[in-house]
C-alpha cells in the first residue's frame, strides 16, 4: 500500500467508521451495565482473559512466527465488530445487551488493547525487534478508538436526524472499507499469501470457533439465559478486523501482523452465520426485557 494511504486515509476510514459506531450508542447503554452486571462482566471476562489466554496458547501450540503471533494476540485483543448487533439480531440474541457490550468494549479496550499488544511484542519478538508499541502510539491507539466513538455519540445526542441520514451510508461505507483493505494487505503480500494462510489459516479457524464457543456456554453454564449468551457470543466472536488490521498496517507499520485478521476476516462471519444457525436449530432462546431496554 502507499504510504500516504497507510498514515493519513487508513486513520482516517476507521474513525469514520468508530463514528458510525458511536452513533449507534447513548449513555443509556453504559447505564444498563446496573441492570445485568452478571451477563457484562462475564462477556468481559471471555473476551479479555479466556481468549486472550486461548489466542496465546494457538500461537504457542502452533508455533505461529513472531509477527503472525503478535498479529493474533492483536486481533484477540480488538473489541467486537459492530455487526455482531445484526447476527444478534438475526439469530435472537439479546440486542441491548449486545449494544451494551459494544459500548463498554469500545472503551475498555483503549486501554486493553496496548498492554495486551505490548505482551505479545516482548514475548514473541526478541527484544521487540522491527515492532513496538511505546507510549505515543498507545495514545494514537487510545485516539483511534476512543475519540471518534465519543463524537459520535454526540453528533447522535445533538443532532438525531442527522444521525439517521447517516446509519446507512456509514454502514455500507464499513463493508466497503473492510474488503479494501483486506485486498489491499493480501496484494502487498501476494508473494507470500499462500505461505501466511498455511501458517495462520488454520490459528484463524480455531481461534474463530473457540470465540464464538466461548461467548455462548461459558454464560450458559454460569447461569445466564441463551438470549444473553446468543449476544455474549456474537460480541465475543466477531471481533473487529478493520481496527485490527489498521493498527498493524498504521501504528505498527507492519503487514505481516495485519494478516491474520485479514484471513480471520475471511472466516469469521461464515462461521458465525453456521454457528447462529445451529444454535437456532438446537438450542432454547428466551426472550428477555433487555430487549426491549
Amino acid at each position: 500500500m502507499d504510504s500516504g494511504i497507510i498514515t493519513i486515509m487508513l486513520p482516517l476510514a476507521l474513525a469514520i467508521i468508530m463514528i458510525g459506531l458511536g452513533l449507534e450508542l447513548t449513555p443509556k447503554d453504559f447505564a444498563r451495565v446496573s441492570k445485568h452486571p452478571k451477563a457484562v462482566l462475564v462477556a468481559l471476562f471471555c473476551q479479555l482473559v479466556l481468549l486472550v489466554g486461548i489466542a496465546f496458547v494457538i500461537c504457542k501450540v502452533l508455533n505461529l512466527p513472531p509477527l503472525l503471533a503478535v498479529g493474533l494476540m492483536l486481533l484477540a485483543a480488538s473489541p467486537g465488530g459492530s455487526t455482531a448487533n445484526l447476527f444478534s439480531y438475526l439469530f435472537k440474541g439479546d440486542i441491548a445487551l449486545n449494544i451494551t457490550l459494544t459500548a463498554i468494549n469500545s472503551v475498555i479496550a483503549a486501554f486493553t488493547l496496548p498492554l495486551i499488544v505490548n505482551f505479545a511484542i516482548q514475548y514473541f519478538m526478541q527484544d521487540g525487534q522491527h515492532v513496538s508499541m511505546q507510549f505515543s502510539k498507545i495514545l494514537q491507539v487510545f485516539s483511534i478508538i476512543l475519540i471518534p466513538v465519543c463524537i459520535g455519540m454526540l453528533i447522535r445526542h445533538y443532532a438525531p436526524s442527522f444521525t439517521k441520514k447517516l446509519n446507512k451510508p456509514l454502514r455500507i461505507f464499513s463493508v466497503v472499507f473492510l474488503v479494501l483493505i483486506i485486498v489491499g494487505a493480501i496484494a502487498k503480500e501476494r508473494a507470500h499469501i499462500l505461505e501466511y494462510l498455511t501458517q495462520v489459516g488454520l490459528a484463524t479457524v480455531i481461534f474463530c470457533i473457540c470465540s464464538l464457543m466461548i461467548g455462548y456456554f461459558v454464560p450458559r453454564l454460569l447461569g445466564i439465559n441463551s438470549a444473553q449468551a446468543r449476544a455474549c457470543a456474537f460480541e465475543i466472536g466477531i471481533h473487529n478486523s478493520t481496527l485490527a488490521m489498521t493498527i498493524a498496517l498504521t501504528v505498527m507499520a507492519s503487514t505481516t501482523i495485519a494478516m491474520p485478521a485479514a484471513v480471520y476476516s475471511i472466516f469469521m462471519y461464515i462461521f458465525a452465520a453456521i454457528f447462529g444457525t445451529l444454535l437456532n436449530r438446537f438450542a432454547p432462546s428466551v426472550q428477555t426485557s433487555t430487549e426491549q431496554a
